[in-house]
């Protein structure tokens, strides 16, 4: 009797303190699942400066255990490093993460008026905490720059790929597949459409590569975009992977602006009527015309010198190979002195009539490039434009002045 009692005194030993251990592990453990972050993704609507036609947005981390938001962004550049002009013109221009309290990132939109939300994530604990490191890791000074690229390397394809990371691949392979039909150019024209220089500079001066169809991945360099795939998305368990959205901050701006078909004809029948006034006048007035021919020769040759450092002088490569070289060209500067002859009432010269041959053939050949398979570029609009004034110029002057 002895014995069993001692042999059951030391079983209730046993187990209490196996239930001793089993309850410190559970209180050690509980700091940690306490800690798991809360992630949202927040979205800036568009604002009035050229560089916030696109929108923003941003990664912000929540720690439960203290409140504090962190919020990371992949926006921050410094106008102010003594080679950023030459950064900027050759397409490598530097930008940085930066971590700050998402209250203070939240006050420049809202002295801004920029509406403001955030999308909140279903991550699993691991993936939460893995992200949220991720991120503190990424933005030590040592790690935070990064070569900007404005369609495939941003702010919002940094955020984009941060989750894709946390998602071990999830969120790409959910979207790659997708597309809205959507390209860099057409996105591009219709966020800078409000600046009708920017408007100008982007439609003018992308090349071939910036028409061909983004799937819903790379249609993500806006951060508009790619807040409304999120919405589409699942995470890893196969439940939505937003959880809630909320919106912060109202936007009190224009809103953002939805595409506009162009109409080639338009452009065209305002081409038409400039190339028949153009051939008229030069016919019965070609003094009065010289003058407007060369204010148009000089506005294409600068516009073709553009285009021609873009391909040939930066790492711009959405530029290169653009088709409206045909259009705009350098050579038309070569048309100048001839143009100041006609102007004092002599012979242009053989030079210029056969310069202006070649300017008017590669306009004519623009066309036809445009219906080729090979690299398609949208500018029917520009050749609709373009082609009728230069087939004017040449037939009001494409022999010697009577």
């Amino acid at each position: 009797m002895g014995n069993r009692a001692s042999g059951a005194s030391a079983w209730h030993s046993r187990t209490i303190v196996r239930c001793l251990l089993a309850l410190l592990l559970a209180l050690l453990a509980l700091p940690v699942f306490a800690a798991t972050p809360r992630i949202g993704v927040v979205t800036m609507q568009p604002g009035e400066i050229f560089w916030e036609r696109f929108g923003h947005n941003a990664i912000v981390v929540v720690e439960p255990d203290t409140g504090e938001a962190i919020s990371y962004n992949f926006g921050f550049f410094d106008p102010t490093e003594p080679d950023f002009v030459s950064r900027f013109i050759a397409g490598e221009m530097r930008y940085r993460l930066a971590a700050l309290p998402f209250e203070q990132d939240l006050s420049v939109y809202r002295a801004e008026g920029r509406g403001v939300s955030v999308q909140w994530l279903d991550l699993t604990d691991a993936q939460a905490r893995g992200l949220a490191d991720a991120l503190a890791e990424n933005a030590r000074p040592e790690n935070a720059f990064y070569g900007y690229q404005y369609f495939d390397d941003n702010c919002s394809t940094r955020v984009r790929d941060a989750l894709d990371r946390a998602l071990d691949g999830g969120l790409r392979r959910q979207i790659e597949g997708r597309s809205h039909g959507s390209t860099a150019r057409s996105e591009a024209v219709r966020l800078a459409s409000p600046a009708w220089w920017m408007w100008l500079g982007f439609d003018l001066g992308l090349g071939p590569a910036s028409d061909r169809p983004l799937p819903v991945w790379g249609e993500s360099y806006v951060p508009m975009r790619l807040a409304a795939a999120l919405r589409e998305a699942t995470n890893t368990e196969g439940r939505p992977l937003v959880r809630e959205e909320q919106q912060l901050l109202p936007h009190r701006l224009a809103p953002e602006p939805q595409e506009a078909p162009v109409r080639w004809w338009v452009w065209t029948l305002a081409g038409v009527a400039i190339g028949l006034a153009a051939a008229w006048a030069g016919r019965r007035h070609p003094r009065v015309l010289a003058p407007l021919a060369m204010a148009f020769w000089t506005l294409a040759g600068v516009l073709g010198a553009l285009m021609l450092f873009l391909w040939f002088g930066t790492g711009h490569r959405y530029g290169w190979a653009n088709a409206n070289l045909l259009l705009l060209s350098p050579l038309c500067w070569v048309l100048l002195p001839g143009g100041w002859r006609i102007l004092r009432g002599r012979d242009a010269g053989r030079v210029f009539r056969i310069t202006l041959s070649v300017v008017t053939a590669a306009a004519v050949l623009a066309l036809f490039v445009h219906w080729l398979p090979v690299n398609p570029q949208r500018n029917a609009h520009w050749i609709g434009l373009l082609l009728p004034i230069h087939l004017g110029l040449w037939a009001a002057w494409r022999g010697r002045p009577r």
